[in-house]
């Protein structure tokens, strides 16, 4: 890719969208520009990526093709009104924040501006990241290709309408939490039986990786899949059991409801 990328902060999402741009070679790591309030942080990535530290965000805006704010939801007024007058005229703007809606992010910049709205979630850490990508109007098909490639270096990405923000945020965005959760307390059972506690975390997190791969490289329905796994009378159904009777399921239902409600209500307040 011969574009120029800009990075308006440098937290752990950022990082996360450098390494995989810089790992899958997509563009050329000197093509990638950062600001960051910490010149400890901007030096770190310089040394460990070798990107380009930018002097200023008007700096980004007056350079690069592909300009992401990433910083906290709050603080995007601020930054947009800042670089707004220096943008490349064919620049695409790309928002990671949550609760920030294409038309707010238009009122800001201009319905005139290039701008996808993305819900990127932790796991591109380790390069296993889910986004939802939604374009405005302006984005031309092969613009929004671009963008897709970004976020493809660091996990998997799918191109959906805005009104799928809210199920997006409590299904991927959210959901790394939950899945903490649960391995934290499958370790803990184990550390209740006798298992050493580094040990209850490596088993917990594999099996979670390893039945995750199942669902996605098998193509089996996940009930389909859980019943291979419960021998009549067994250990595993009797665990099943236990979570049917505690409301297990009923429990992540609501709780994505209520993420995804939550998410609604951030939105109303923009």
């Amino acid at each position: 890719m011969d574009k120029k990328i800009g990075f308006i902060g440098a937290g752990n999402m950022a990082s996360a969208m450098i390494g995989g741009l810089v790992a899958s070679k997509l563009v050329k790591a000197s093509n990638i520009l950062v600001t960051n309030t910490s010149e400890a942080k901007l030096i770190d990535l310089a040394n460990k990526y070798g990107v380009t530290i930018a002097g200023s965000n008007k700096e980004i805006a007056e350079n690069c093709d592909i300009v992401i704010p990433a910083v906290k939801p709050h603080i995007y007024p601020a930054v947009l009104r800042e670089i707004k007058a220096s943008l490349k005229e064919e620049a695409i703007v790309v928002s990671i924040a949550a609760g920030v809606t294409l038309e707010a992010l238009e009122e800001m910049l201009g319905r005139d501006k290039k701008i996808v709205r993305t819900m990127p979630n932790t796991p591109a850490l380790v390069g296993e990241g889910m986004s939802m990508l939604c374009p405005n109007k302006q984005v031309l098909q092969e613009e929004l290709k671009l963008v897709v490639d970004i976020f493809n270096s660091f996990g998997k990405t799918e191109v959906l309408p805005e009104s799928m923000i809210h199920s997006v945020i409590g299904v991927s965005g959210s959901s790394p939490a939950y899945v903490f959760m649960f391995i934290e307390a499958m370790a803990d059972a184990a550390v209740l039986g006798g298992m050493p506690r580094a040990k209850a975390y490596s088993f917990a997190a594999q099996a979670v990786l390893g039945a995750a791969k199942m669902v996605l490289e098998t193509g089996k329905h996940p009930g389909e899949l859980k019943d291979m796994v419960c021998s009549p009378g067994g250990t595993t159904i009797e665990a099943v059991k236990t979570l049917e009777d505690m409301g297990f399921r009923a429990a992540v239902m609501q709780a994505m409801v209520d993420c995804m409600d939550k998410s609604k209500e951030m939105s109303e307040k923009k």
